[in-house]
């Protein structure tokens, strides 16, 4: 059984989507018709811009978004039996599985990412990763630092991202460092994702996603909150909410696909990061890539 996997932010580079452009009709008309939808020239970032260009939230959900949706709407044979996405490409899996149509998909990634800014302005918030401690172990220090800092990303095993207030994710760090971490490095992100700071974003997501058109999905989407598989239109909306003040559970969701009987991961999209993931949770898999 074959799942096919999005990628999130961080996933960008210089150039992205630019071959698929080139190489298909059916991406090009897409990617022309994002300009439109953004109201501004994704494309000419993409292809042209800088690092820099790129790091904005405004620029690199909506792009990671366009490039992993046209890989996999443009690759052969695509027809998957399951579906997964990493934070922002919870959003790219569900216009694969045809849960949402690419304009109603982009336009709540384009909104889900100008929400996500503004309230990263609100407060000095930032993330953290930290390698080779349990999980538990990592809950446990978060719990005990004042202010904000909570598990973000359970990535892999021995592999966590924490978010929250700035002293309270740097106070975190050196409890971590304290108790045996390899590595409880501060990240160069504007922003505490996945964590309580995210509310007001999440506000406004829930209001953009009550206004948009769900359909019934054609594979279920394992989705980031719980790492269920999910097919009822009612739950995707509510988890797509709760997703941003909530951790990603990608380690515990590529646990349960494979329990499910996936054998082969596919990444579609920018980079390799969740194919390098999904072997650190299990060696056995088969993962490859299409960008």
């Amino acid at each position: 059984m074959k799942a096919y996997v999005f990628p999130g932010q961080g996933a960008q580079f210089p150039g992205m989507g630019k071959s698929l452009y080139d190489s298909h009709a059916f991406a090009k008309e897409h990617f022309n018709k994002a300009n439109d939808i953004l109201g501004f020239n994704i494309t000419k970032i993409m292809f042209e811009g800088t690092e820099d260009e790129l790091k904005q939230t405004r620029v690199t959900q909506p792009a990671i978004f366009l490039h992993s949706v046209l890989a996999a709407l443009t690759s052969d044979n695509f027809k998957p039996n399951l579906v997964a996405g990493h934070s922002l490409g919870e959003f790219s899996s569900l216009v694969a599985n045809g849960a949402l149509s690419f304009d109603d998909g982009l336009s709540l990634v384009y909104k889900r990412a100008m929400a996500m800014q503004k309230a990263c302005e609100v407060k000095p918030s930032t993330m953290a990763a930290v390698l080779g401690l349990d999980d538990e172990i990592v809950e446990k220090i978060c719990a005990e630092i004042p202010g904000v800092v909570v598990p973000a990303n359970y990535n892999c095993p021995g592999q966590l991202v924490i978010s929250g207030e700035v002293p309270a994710v740097e106070a975190a760090c050196e409890k971590l460092k304290d108790a045996g971490a390899k590595r409880a490095l501060v990240l160069p992100v504007g922003g505490a994702f996945h964590s309580p700071l995210m509310e007001p974003a999440r506000e406004e997501l829930a209001a953009a996603i009550a206004d948009t058109h769900f359909s019934q999905p054609s594979c279920p989407v394992f989705q980031n909150v719980d790492a269920k598989g999910h097919s009822d239109i009612a739950e995707i909306k509510a988890n797509l909410i709760s997703q941003l003040t909530a951790p990603v559970r990608w380690t515990q969701s590529v646990q349960n696909m494979i329990a499910a009987g996936t054998t082969e991961f596919v990444e579609c999209g920018p980079g390799k990061v969740l194919q390098g993931l999904v072997q650190k949770v299990n060696r056995d898999m088969t993962v490859s890539g299409i960008s």
